[in-house]
């Protein structure tokens, strides 16, 4: 049993807990995942860490009510506790001191790509950070991200905040105007396939996040098997990050609707 110590309220449907779970605080990095399970009825739900606090015992997890147990989760208060988090899980990001890195992130995708920002800084990049959503209120963690990039590009379908326009609109601003080294994109699968089409197209080494529907987290059941470079990898166990030029989205995306 994890207990919830903070609660905070993103938006309607999204909610970000800090939860107990020392040894898992002391050991994640970039890039890992847990999964969590609600009580005893509970779904397997992965969850990429975004943040931890060693001195505390406790994990950043940012949580979306999409189904029955997410809502569950979000509807959890200070206090409740969580049946189990288990991690951390998955394949760390490799960080390395590379120049200028844009890291692109939409709605929720933000909440896994703040530790990799946070990590980006720290080995001494120039981080330049996209953040997008339909409309202003669904921006998230903008000041935490502000804090460790050099600069934070605002993007909203609506215009409502920042700039009007899509997240590829932000990265190819960028892009255009200095070198770019490497890009990070953590978001839906639709932005992310186009985030990575763009890059392809200017050579610039991307690296996706990927969110694939996920049971057993340890490489056992196969649901999160998804096509890389021509190769069955499995997210849970090989990423979740990958070489976004090597993804195969198309199929990914059916897969993500196998439950629809």
């Amino acid at each position: 049993m994890n207990k919830i110590v903070k609660k905070q309220h993103f938006s309607e449907r999204v909610v970000c807990l800090e939860v107990e779970a020392p040894l898992i605080a002391r050991s994640r990095r970039a890039g890992h995942f847990v999964i969590v399970i609600v009580d005893d009825h509970g779904e397997r739900i992965p969850l990429t860490i975004a943040d931890s606090d060693t001195e505390r015992g406790t994990i950043t997890l940012v949580v979306q009510a999409v189904g029955e147990s997410t809502a569950k989760i979000c509807a959890l208060n200070e206090g409740d506790y969580l049946h189990d988090v288990v991690g951390p899980l998955g394949q760390a990001t490799r960080i390395a001191n590379v120049g200028t890195v844009v890291c692109c992130g939409g709605g929720v995708g933000v909440a896994p790509l703040l530790p990799i920002i946070k990590a980006l800084k720290a080995a001494g990049n120039r981080v330049v950070s996209v953040l997008a959503a339909r409309t202003k209120d669904l921006i998230i963690l903008e000041e935490q991200v502000a804090e460790h990039s050099d600069e934070v590009i605002i993007m909203t379908d609506d215009g409502s905040y920042g700039h009007k326009g899509l997240v590829t609109e932000g990265v190819e601003m960028v892009i255009k105007r200095e070198k770019v080294d490497e890009v990070v994109t953590i978001g839906p699968a639709i932005m992310m396939k186009f985030v990575a089409a763009l890059t392809k197209r200017y050579e610039i080494p991307t690296t996706c996040s990927l969110n694939t529907i996920m049971v057993d987290g340890t490489g056992m059941c196969g649901a999160c098997r998804v096509t890389v470079g021509g190769k069955t990898r499995f997210v849970c166990v090989d990423g979740p990050e990958f070489d976004a030029h090597e993804v195969d989205f198309d199929e990914m995306m059916l897969r993500l609707r196998a439950y629809n």
